[in-house]
C-alpha cells in the first residue's frame, strides 16, 4: 500500500507558475470568442478576470473553477468577443425614427437649423440589429460555451507549466549536486581546519595567561574552543537539507514554499560555517571559499524556486 502511494507521489509533476494558454470557440454564425489564461509567479492565487460588460455571472463561475484547479500564481483570465462580417446590417426602424423625431423636436424648440446625421444615429446604442441582439440571451450562450472550454484551457496551461517546472526542477537538481560537492569538500578539510584552529588558539592563550597556568588546562580550553568551531554539524545539516530538497522534487506537487524554507535553512548553515572558519589560515581559506560557493548556489536556487507552485 505504501509503495503504491509513493509511486503516485513520484508521478506528480512540479509546476512552474509561468504559463499561457488560449481557446477559440464559436457561439453562432456571427459571434465567436477567445478565452485565455496567463500565469506568472505570486505568493498566493491571485485571479484577475478581464471580461466584457454583462459577464459578471461568468466571472464568479471562473473564479470558483480556477480556485479548484490552481494553487498559486497571478492569473489573468481574458475573454474577447469577435463578431464576423456576416452580421446583419439591418436597423431598428422604430429606434431610428424616435431618434430622428427627437432631433427635429429639439431643433425646432431651440430655433436651430439642420437635419440629423445618420452616421451618428447608427452609432447610437441599440440601432443596429446585430448590436441589439447582443443581450442577456447571447451573453448566456457565451458564458456556457466559455465554461465548456475551461477544463481544456486549464489543462493546456498546466501542460506548459509542467514543462517549465520540469526544466526548473532539472536546474535545481544540478544546483544541489554542485552544492553537495562543496559541502563534501568542506567535510574533507574539516579536520585540517580544526587542527589549525587549535594551534592558533593555543598560541594565543599562551601569550594571555600567567606562567603558573596549567599546560593541561590550557590545552583543554583550546580544545573546547576549537571544538565549538568545528563545522561537522553544519555539514551534516546541509547534507540532510539537500537530501530533503531533492526528495521533494522527486515527490512533486505543490513544493515551492517547502523548498524555499529549506533554502533559508541551508543559507543559515552556510553562514554559520563561514563564521566558524573566518580568519583560519591554511585550508580554512579553502573552506571559506567553499562556503561562499554554497551561498551563491543557494541564492541561485532561491531565485528559481520563487517560480514554482
Amino acid at each position: 500500500m505504501s509503495q503504491t502511494k509513493s509511486k503516485e507521489k513520484a508521478a506528480q509533476p512540479v509546476f512552474s507558475m509561468t504559463g499561457y494558454a488560449r481557446r477559440n470557440a464559436r457561439v453562432s454564425d456571427t459571434l465567436s470568442f477567445t478565452l485565455s489564461l496567463k500565469s506568472v509567479n505570486h505568493r498566493f492565487l491571485d485571479l484577475h478576470p478581464r471580461l466584457p460588460g454583462g459577464a459578471e455571472g461568468l466571472e464568479m463561475q471562473l473564479r470558483r473553477v480556477l480556485k479548484e484547479k490552481l494553487r498559486r500564481g497571478h492569473v489573468e483570465v481574458t475573454l474577447n468577443l469577435e463578431r464576423s462580417q456576416k452580421a446583419e446590417a439591418g436597423y431598428d426602424h422604430a429606434v431610428v425614427a424616435a431618434y430622428v423625431e427627437a432631433f427635429r423636436a429639439a431643433a425646432k424648440e431651440h430655433g436651430l437649423a439642420g437635419e440629423p446625421d445618420l452616421n451618428a444615429v447608427f452609432r447610437l446604442p441599440g440601432v443596429l440589429l446585430s448590436e441589439a441582439r447582443s443581450g442577456d440571451e447571447e451573453m448566456a450562450a457565451v458564458e456556457a460555451a466559455a465554461l465548456r472550454e475551461l477544463d481544456e484551457l486549464v489543462a493546456a496551461l498546466n501542460a506548459m507549466r509542467a514543462q517549465e517546472g520540469a526544466a526548473l526542477a532539472g536546474e535545481l537538481r544540478a544546483g544541489m549536486e554542485r552544492l553537495r560537492k562543496l559541502v563534501d569538500e568542506s567535510a574533507l578539510l574539516r579536520e585540517d581546519v580544526q587542527k589549525a584552529y587549535f594551534e592558533r588558539l593555543s598560541q594565543r592563550l599562551k601569550t594571555m595567561v600567567d606562567g603558573d597556568f596549567s599546560q593541561d588546562r590550557l590545552l583543554q580550553e583550546a580544545a573546547l574552543i576549537a571544538d565549538r568551531s568545528d563545522v561537522e554539524e553544519e555539514v551534516t545539516r546541509l547534507r540532510t537539507h539537500i537530501d530533503h530538497f531533492t526528495g521533494l522534487l522527486d515527490e512533486g506537487g505543490e513544493v515551492g514554499k517547502k523548498l524555499d524554507f529549506l533554502l533559508q535553512e541551508m543559507n543559515r548553515e552556510a553562514n554559520t560555517l563561514l563564521s566558524k572558519t573566518s580568519g583560519v589560515a591554511g585550508n580554512g581559506s579553502r573552506v571559506t571559499e567553499a562556503g561562499l560557493g554554497m551561498k551563491a548556489e543557494i541564492e541561485r536556487a532561491r531565485e528559481q524556486v520563487q517560480n514554482l507552485e
